[in-house]
């Protein structure tokens, strides 16, 4: 260890800063927050040294940082000077802050963006929530020494404490609930049960996943997921248990009813269930449902969103949704047909305008056709199918409702599909390597 890690208490201390420039504004910034009173001076004079606890040396000439290192030194106070390693007593760590958890990352001056590097992983890991939990435990530290005073006992209860249910709790949101959960354990009466996450998988590739999504993923006891959550199932712990509920059209695994009762059991046995769903969960995924369920039941749940398939499907087609020459709004529709029959209203839809974003809507693209240009849709209108949006085996139909009515089913490979409607479809750039493109 090349250097002696050390955080400073500086709340109503005196730090200088030596400079006059963007440097020495972005040094004086993180002192400010610590609590210190900082002097900004554009050229250094020993007096101003008298009282300071620290110095930071940035935008000044070299004679200047030179003077500023040695009267630092001589009188005992810790010097900084930015990227001049000889003229500092200590350096400046990258930092992630979690306040009241702060996490130091150095190099000791050899790589200072390696650190950076390294500071950006950790902070991805570590959700900004863990200070808020941090604060929890400070609250009930008294308690907690007086309820435990065997030390080892100690530590066992805090460390379930800050892993289990309260921490979820936290991380959700829902802080008091976590304290209730707190008081509760110090009374030797903490409630039981688990918790459900009804968590986002995007279009099943692993990097659209959201950070709250992985660490969720890697802390289930068990997942429960559909058909369609790709990569993502692969970020789960290898000893959590699996469970497919997945659905295809008129082919049930489990009944929507069944699904809800197996989470609800599965959180009352005080199990951490991931509820994982292709794209959101609430978009066309039946989160709804199965929120109001855990909901009734008294089960403590959570939901994390996902990249919805339309917003995927289109970044990698590089198709704007919405463009201020084309399309000032998006429609989301199940193309999903009850009885045999597309249950929707066109006329709204024609009268709206933007784009029109069909999930779920090969099958009844004859139906959405006549539907949409029987209502007054301009049958030039630009549109496109897209297959397993959001994934390296993305591809895309280009041209118009009745190309797609008449090669959609010889060009579809059952894969997931969504279709776009609208101007603005026929806008953004293309992407030729994955873009099959046929015109009417």
């Amino acid at each position: 260890m090349r250097h002696f890690p050390i955080f400073l208490e500086l709340h109503g201390c005196t730090a200088l800063v030596l400079g006059d420039g963007e440097v020495a504004a972005r040094k004086a910034e993180p002192l400010r927050a610590a609590g210190a009173i900082v002097k900004l001076r554009r050229h250094f004079d020993p007096a101003d040294l008298d009282g300071c606890a620290i110095a930071i040396g940035a935008d000044a000439e070299e004679s200047e940082l030179q003077a500023l290192s040695e009267a630092a030194r001589a009188r005992g106070i810790p010097v900084n000077v930015v990227d001049r390693p000889a003229l500092c007593s200590y350096i400046t760590p990258a930092t992630i802050d979690r306040d009241p958890i702060t996490i130091a990352v150095s190099s000791a001056g050899t790589a200072p963006v390696l650190a950076r590097l390294i500071r950006a992983r950790i902070e991805a890991s570590i959700p900004p929530a863990y200070g808020r939990l941090a604060a929890l435990a400070e609250r009930f530290k008294a308690r907690i020494r007086t309820a435990l005073p065997d030390l080892a006992q100690r530590r066992r209860v805090l460390e379930t404490l800050l892993t289990g249910r309260a921490a979820d709790l936290v991380f959700a949101g829902r802080d008091e609930e976590a304290a209730d959960i707190f008081a509760a354990t110090l009374d030797g009466a903490e409630p039981s049960g688990g918790m459900v996450f009804l968590v986002g998988a995007g279009p099943g590739a692993a990097d659209l996943l959201t950070l709250r999504a992985q660490r969720l993923l890697g802390e289930a006891d068990v997942i429960v997921h559909d058909r369609l959550v790709g990569e993502a199932l692969d970020m789960g712990r290898r000893d959590a248990e699996r469970i497919y509920v997945g659905k295809q059209r008129a082919n049930h695994c489990l009944q929507q009813e069944d699904i809800n009762a197996l989470l609800v059991r599965l959180a009352r046995e005080g199990r951490k269930v991931v509820r994982l769903k292709g794209g959101d969960p609430f978009v066309f995924g039946r989160g709804g449902e199965e929120a109001e369920a855990l909901a009734e039941a008294g089960v403590p749940f959570e939901v994390v969103p996902g990249v919805t398939a339309a917003l995927a499907c289109a970044a990698q087609a590089g198709v704007p949704l919405t463009h201020r020459a084309a399309a000032r709004s998006v429609t989301f529709l199940t193309g999903h047909t009850k009885e045999g029959r597309l249950d929707v209203d066109f006329a709204p839809l024609v009268r709206l305008g933007g784009t029109l974003a069909v999930y779920m809507g090969v099958v009844s693209l004859p139906q959405l056709r006549d539907g949409l240009i029987g209502h007054g849709l301009d049958p030039a209108t630009p549109a496109m199918l897209i297959e397993r949006g959001g994934t390296d085996r993305q591809r895309e139909l280009r041209g118009t409702l009745d190309l797609l009515v008449e090669q959609g089913p010889g060009w579809s490979t059952q894969g997931p599909t969504l279709v776009l409607i609208g101007t603005a479809v026929g806008r953004g750039g293309h992407h030729p390597a994955s873009v099959l493109e046929m015109s009417a």
